[in-house]
């Protein structure tokens, strides 16, 4: 028999399930599950779902985990944490970027079983094996949906035989990164890679997170970074910084925050400082 598995969310996202069985708040009156497990994906919303868990222990077992509690992933299930069209093919990731909980938490790339979806949240899937990488591409061809990699294209992993396989997809959003000062260079060089199969800079599909408000840095040096991403190609999106402690950060930076990542906003501001459209 199937054992019925309440999930509870601290916060709604668009990656959330939408089935019966997720929860964003405590029970209601006939709230009924074998086993309750709440989700974190944000650390600064551990309080919450630590609140959360006690509220729904009168109506089955709780189990707490997720990347913020540091649960090392598994084999990916459709629908159970994320939303059916989000699919995970790999976890972790050879990189050992100093900002980043993924390494630690998953180590080393490894490749999972593959599910048809339609947005990709792998951690880093040009990592992954050219066997499975093409696995994967022949899944995503079949798809009816436009094509979203939300989890991140490694720049400096592109390829010309990758360019190929994306230019083959109907596209959808593919975001690459820069996060460091040394990312820019494999960000032109990708954005130049993907203009030759097809792709046109700064189109829908070219997407940048963009690190921003780290220590030591500046809302004048964010600038810079993110018109170095136009003119490679590519729209950034600013991701800002928290410390080990969640603290915020000051006002200035939430509201650069805000207007770099509306893309709207983004390409009036970028169009303006740079005269490039």
């Amino acid at each position: 028999m199937t054992r019925k598995i309440a999930r509870v969310f601290p916060r709604r996202t668009n990656a959330s399930p939408d089935d019966d069985l997720a929860y964003f708040g405590p029970p209601d009156l006939f709230a009924e599950a074998d086993e309750v497990h709440v989700s974190v994906t944000f650390s600064w919303d551990i309080p919450r779902a630590e609140w959360l868990a006690k509220q729904w222990e009168p109506v089955a077992p709780v189990k707490m985990g997720g990347p913020a509690l540091g649960t090392v992933g598994g084999n990916f299930t459709p629908g159970l944490y994320l939303k059916r069209g989000h699919v995970i093919t790999s976890r972790g990731c050879p990189n050992a970027c100093w900002f980043c909980e993924v390494w630690k938490r998953d180590g080393d790339v490894r490749e999972l079983p593959i599910w048809d979806g339609w947005i990709v949240q792998d951690d880093n899937l040009l990592a992954c094996s050219a066997r499975h990488i093409c696995a994967v591409f022949e899944m995503l061809a079949r798809q009816t949906h436009p094509i979203d990699f939300r989890g991140g294209l490694e720049a400096r992993r592109l390829t010309q035989w990758h360019a190929e396989l994306l230019a083959g997809l109907r596209l959808g959003q593919m975001f690459f990164a820069y996060d460091t000062p040394n990312d820019l260079v494999p960000l032109i060089e990708a954005g130049d890679t993907l203009a030759a199969v097809g792709i046109a800079k700064r189109s829908t599909p070219m997407r940048c997170y963009l690190l921003c408000g780290y220590p030591g840095d500046t809302i004048d040096a964010a600038e810079v970074r993110a018109r170095d991403a136009w003119l490679a190609g590519f729209m950034p999106f600013a991701m800002l910084w928290r410390d080990k402690n969640n603290n915020d950060q000051p006002r200035e930076w939430l509201r650069w925050q805000r207007a770099y990542s509306r893309p709207a906003i983004t390409r009036g501001l970028l169009i303006k400082a740079t005269g490039v459209r």
